[in-house]
């Protein structure tokens, strides 16, 4: 009770400071773990208990469209940047730990080498690119499972002897394995959560989703955090299709809730910890020099490795501008232009087809459009880097290290100097860094109201079109009045500034539902095409959702 009144309160005080909260929590508990009692928490329980749904909340508000665009760098830095990083880490372990074999070592390198959700959230009340933002977060979800899962190999081996093929067949397994599982059990949760209309319990159903998704996962081997992960996506992309307004409405104020509290929850636990990491050090190695010293290393070797790594993608990201491309695009839609269905052996087929490379053809257009106007330049790759921090995970993974491992206590606080210097010196300093590189003011908020004014657009045109359907019949299956059609239509064409179209004859607000579904689906086909952004798409989605909402108090209120 105490910890969610602090949690609370911090968020309070973060606005008025202009300070991130999970900061303030870091900074309250370790302040707070002063004069308390030791503290310790099992870190299976964060394992399971708190990085599941925290993971699946942000996967849920993924911006798919972004994350499929950007997919190639974000899996480089989620899997080919931390077992690099691991790779090296382990090296300089090896050197300066006496008795760590090279297998532990990796394991600690392991720990040590995640980006983490949780921490992502410090950078996205900066104003930060949203291109920039949308990769780390999209690291951050995914590379929890490669070090996890490395961790795990890396255990394995220093107990039964190094395999490199059974590692890389181990770690196969583990993201196959939880892709698998995540996606059959986002989609039947989906299916079945479409067929429960009450949002309560609709809720209440999607609450278990990510244990349903993490807890069998790792049962067969793989990583259920990989698991929730992809649980979340399916769950994100498929809600605008499958749930109604008040289920979509219902989980955001939930999700936002839940991910407040375990959010600040794990940020105090790092603090209050500190106490008992100390006095075991002190015990074993009679002070915390050494584990400073190790972690400022870590910490740098982490850092560095991630700025050759982030300019090597900074570099190859300009071949996406490439004019050649553009080109090539263009002299393949005047061919497919100029292709005849008609003339084929199987003109239907062949019609299809053509509507599909079309679409193909704009998504393509639109991302070759979305990589131009948004570079990454080495000032948005000096942000990336730097606003990578380390966070909860890899504290929790460091207390799951075997008793037996050598200088064990060293290790673990090894780990949460890592965390807790990163959160501390990057988190404190990322507003400095962004305010010293002197981005230039971008045009975002010109273009998000140019964008916003498009698809609005689109969908009034497709709310005009639904109402020239001939025979158009209401939820109840009866046509509608010619006279409630016209009158409906003018106020599409010149809309009132009143709130009389909600409040007008039963028949005009059933055809308003008719329209709003009718936008909504039009809505869902454009999202397919990359012509918006997600958060423009997201925000289209929640007002017809508001709105719907509102008709439906205001008629059962009548």
């Amino acid at each position: 009770m105490i910890g969610v009144v602090v949690i609370a309160t911090t968020t309070m005080l973060s606005r008025w400071l202009g300070i991130a909260g999970p900061l303030l929590l870091v900074a309250f508990g370790l302040v707070a773990s002063l004069f308390l009692p030791p503290f310790e928490i099992d870190p299976e329980l964060i394992l399971v208990g708190v990085l599941p749904p925290l993971l699946y909340a942000a996967a849920v508000r993924l911006p798919a469209i972004e994350f499929r665009r950007d997919f190639v760098p974000i899996s480089g830095l989620a899997v080919v940047l931390v077992v690099g990083t691991a790779l090296l880490l382990g090296w300089f372990f090896t050197l300066v730990i006496p008795g760590l074999g090279f297998a532990m070592a990796v394991a600690l390198g392991a720990i040590l080498s995640p980006t983490d959700a949780v921490a992502t959230s410090i950078i996205k009340r900066l104003g930060i690119a949203p291109r920039v933002v949308t990769m780390l977060e999209g690291e951050s979800l995914l590379n929890d499972a490669t070090s996890l899962v490395l961790l795990r190999s890396a255990v394995a081996a220093a107990a039964a002897g190094f395999s490199f093929w059974g590692t890389v067949g181990s770690f196969a397994w583990g993201v196959v394995a939880a892709v698998i599982v995540g996606a059959i059990v986002g989609y039947l949760a989906l299916r079945l959560r479409a067929l429960i209309r009450a949002a309560a319990g609709s809720t209440a159903l999607g609450f278990v989703v990510p244990f349903a998704a993490y807890l069998p996962t790792e049962h067969l081997g793989g990583s259920g955090l990989v698991a929730a992960v992809v649980a979340g996506i399916v769950m994100g992309q498929g809600a605008p299709r499958r749930l109604t307004p008040e289920q979509r409405v219902s989980d955001e104020l939930n999700w936002r809730t839940i991910e407040t509290v375990l959010e600040g929850a794990v940020f105090l636990i790092m603090g209050l910890e500190l106490r008992a990491l100390v006095s075991d050090n002190l015990e074993a190695h009679g002070g915390v020099g050494t584990a400073l010293g190790l972690a400022a290393v870590a910490l740098a070797i982490v850092l560095l490795v991630r700025a050759v790594y982030v300019s090597f993608i900074v570099a190859m990201q300009s071949r996406n501008q490439h004019p050649d491309k553009r080109e090539r695009l263009s002299a393949f839609e005047e061919r497919l232009g100029s292709f005849e269905p008609e003339r084929a052996h199987d003109p239907e087929r062949a019609e299809r087809v053509r509507e599909r490379m079309s679409t193909r053809l704009a998504r393509a257009f639109n991302d070759l459009d979305y990589y131009q106007s948004s570079p990454l330049g080495w000032k948005h790759g000096t942000i990336i880097v730097w606003a990578g921090m380390r966070g909860v995970v890899t504290l929790a993974a460091a207390q799951t290290l075997p008793r037996d491992t050598p200088a064990r206590e060293l290790l673990i606080l090894v780990a949460f100097f890592v965390a807790v210097g990163s959160l501390l010196i990057q988190g404190l300093t990322v507003p400095w860094v962004i305010r010293m590189l002197r981005i230039p003011a971008s045009v975002d908020d010109v273009a998000r109201a140019g964008e916003a004014q498009r698809l609005d657009a689109e969908l009034r045109a497709a709310a005009v079109s639904v109402l020239h359907t001939p025979g158009l019949v209401g939820p109840e299956g009866a046509p509608f009045a010619p006279e409630t059609l016209h009158k409906a239509g003018l106020r599409l064409a010149d809309p009132p500034d009143d709130d009389d179209a909600t409040t007008a004859a039963r028949e005009l607000v059933d055809l308003r539902f008719v329209v709003l579904d009718a936008m909504r689906a039009r809505l869902i086909e454009v999202s397919h095409g990359g012509a918006y952004s997600s958060e423009a798409l997201r925000h289209a989605l929640a007002s017809l959702d508001a709105e719907q909402l509102s008709l439906q108090l205001r008629r059962d209120g009548a």
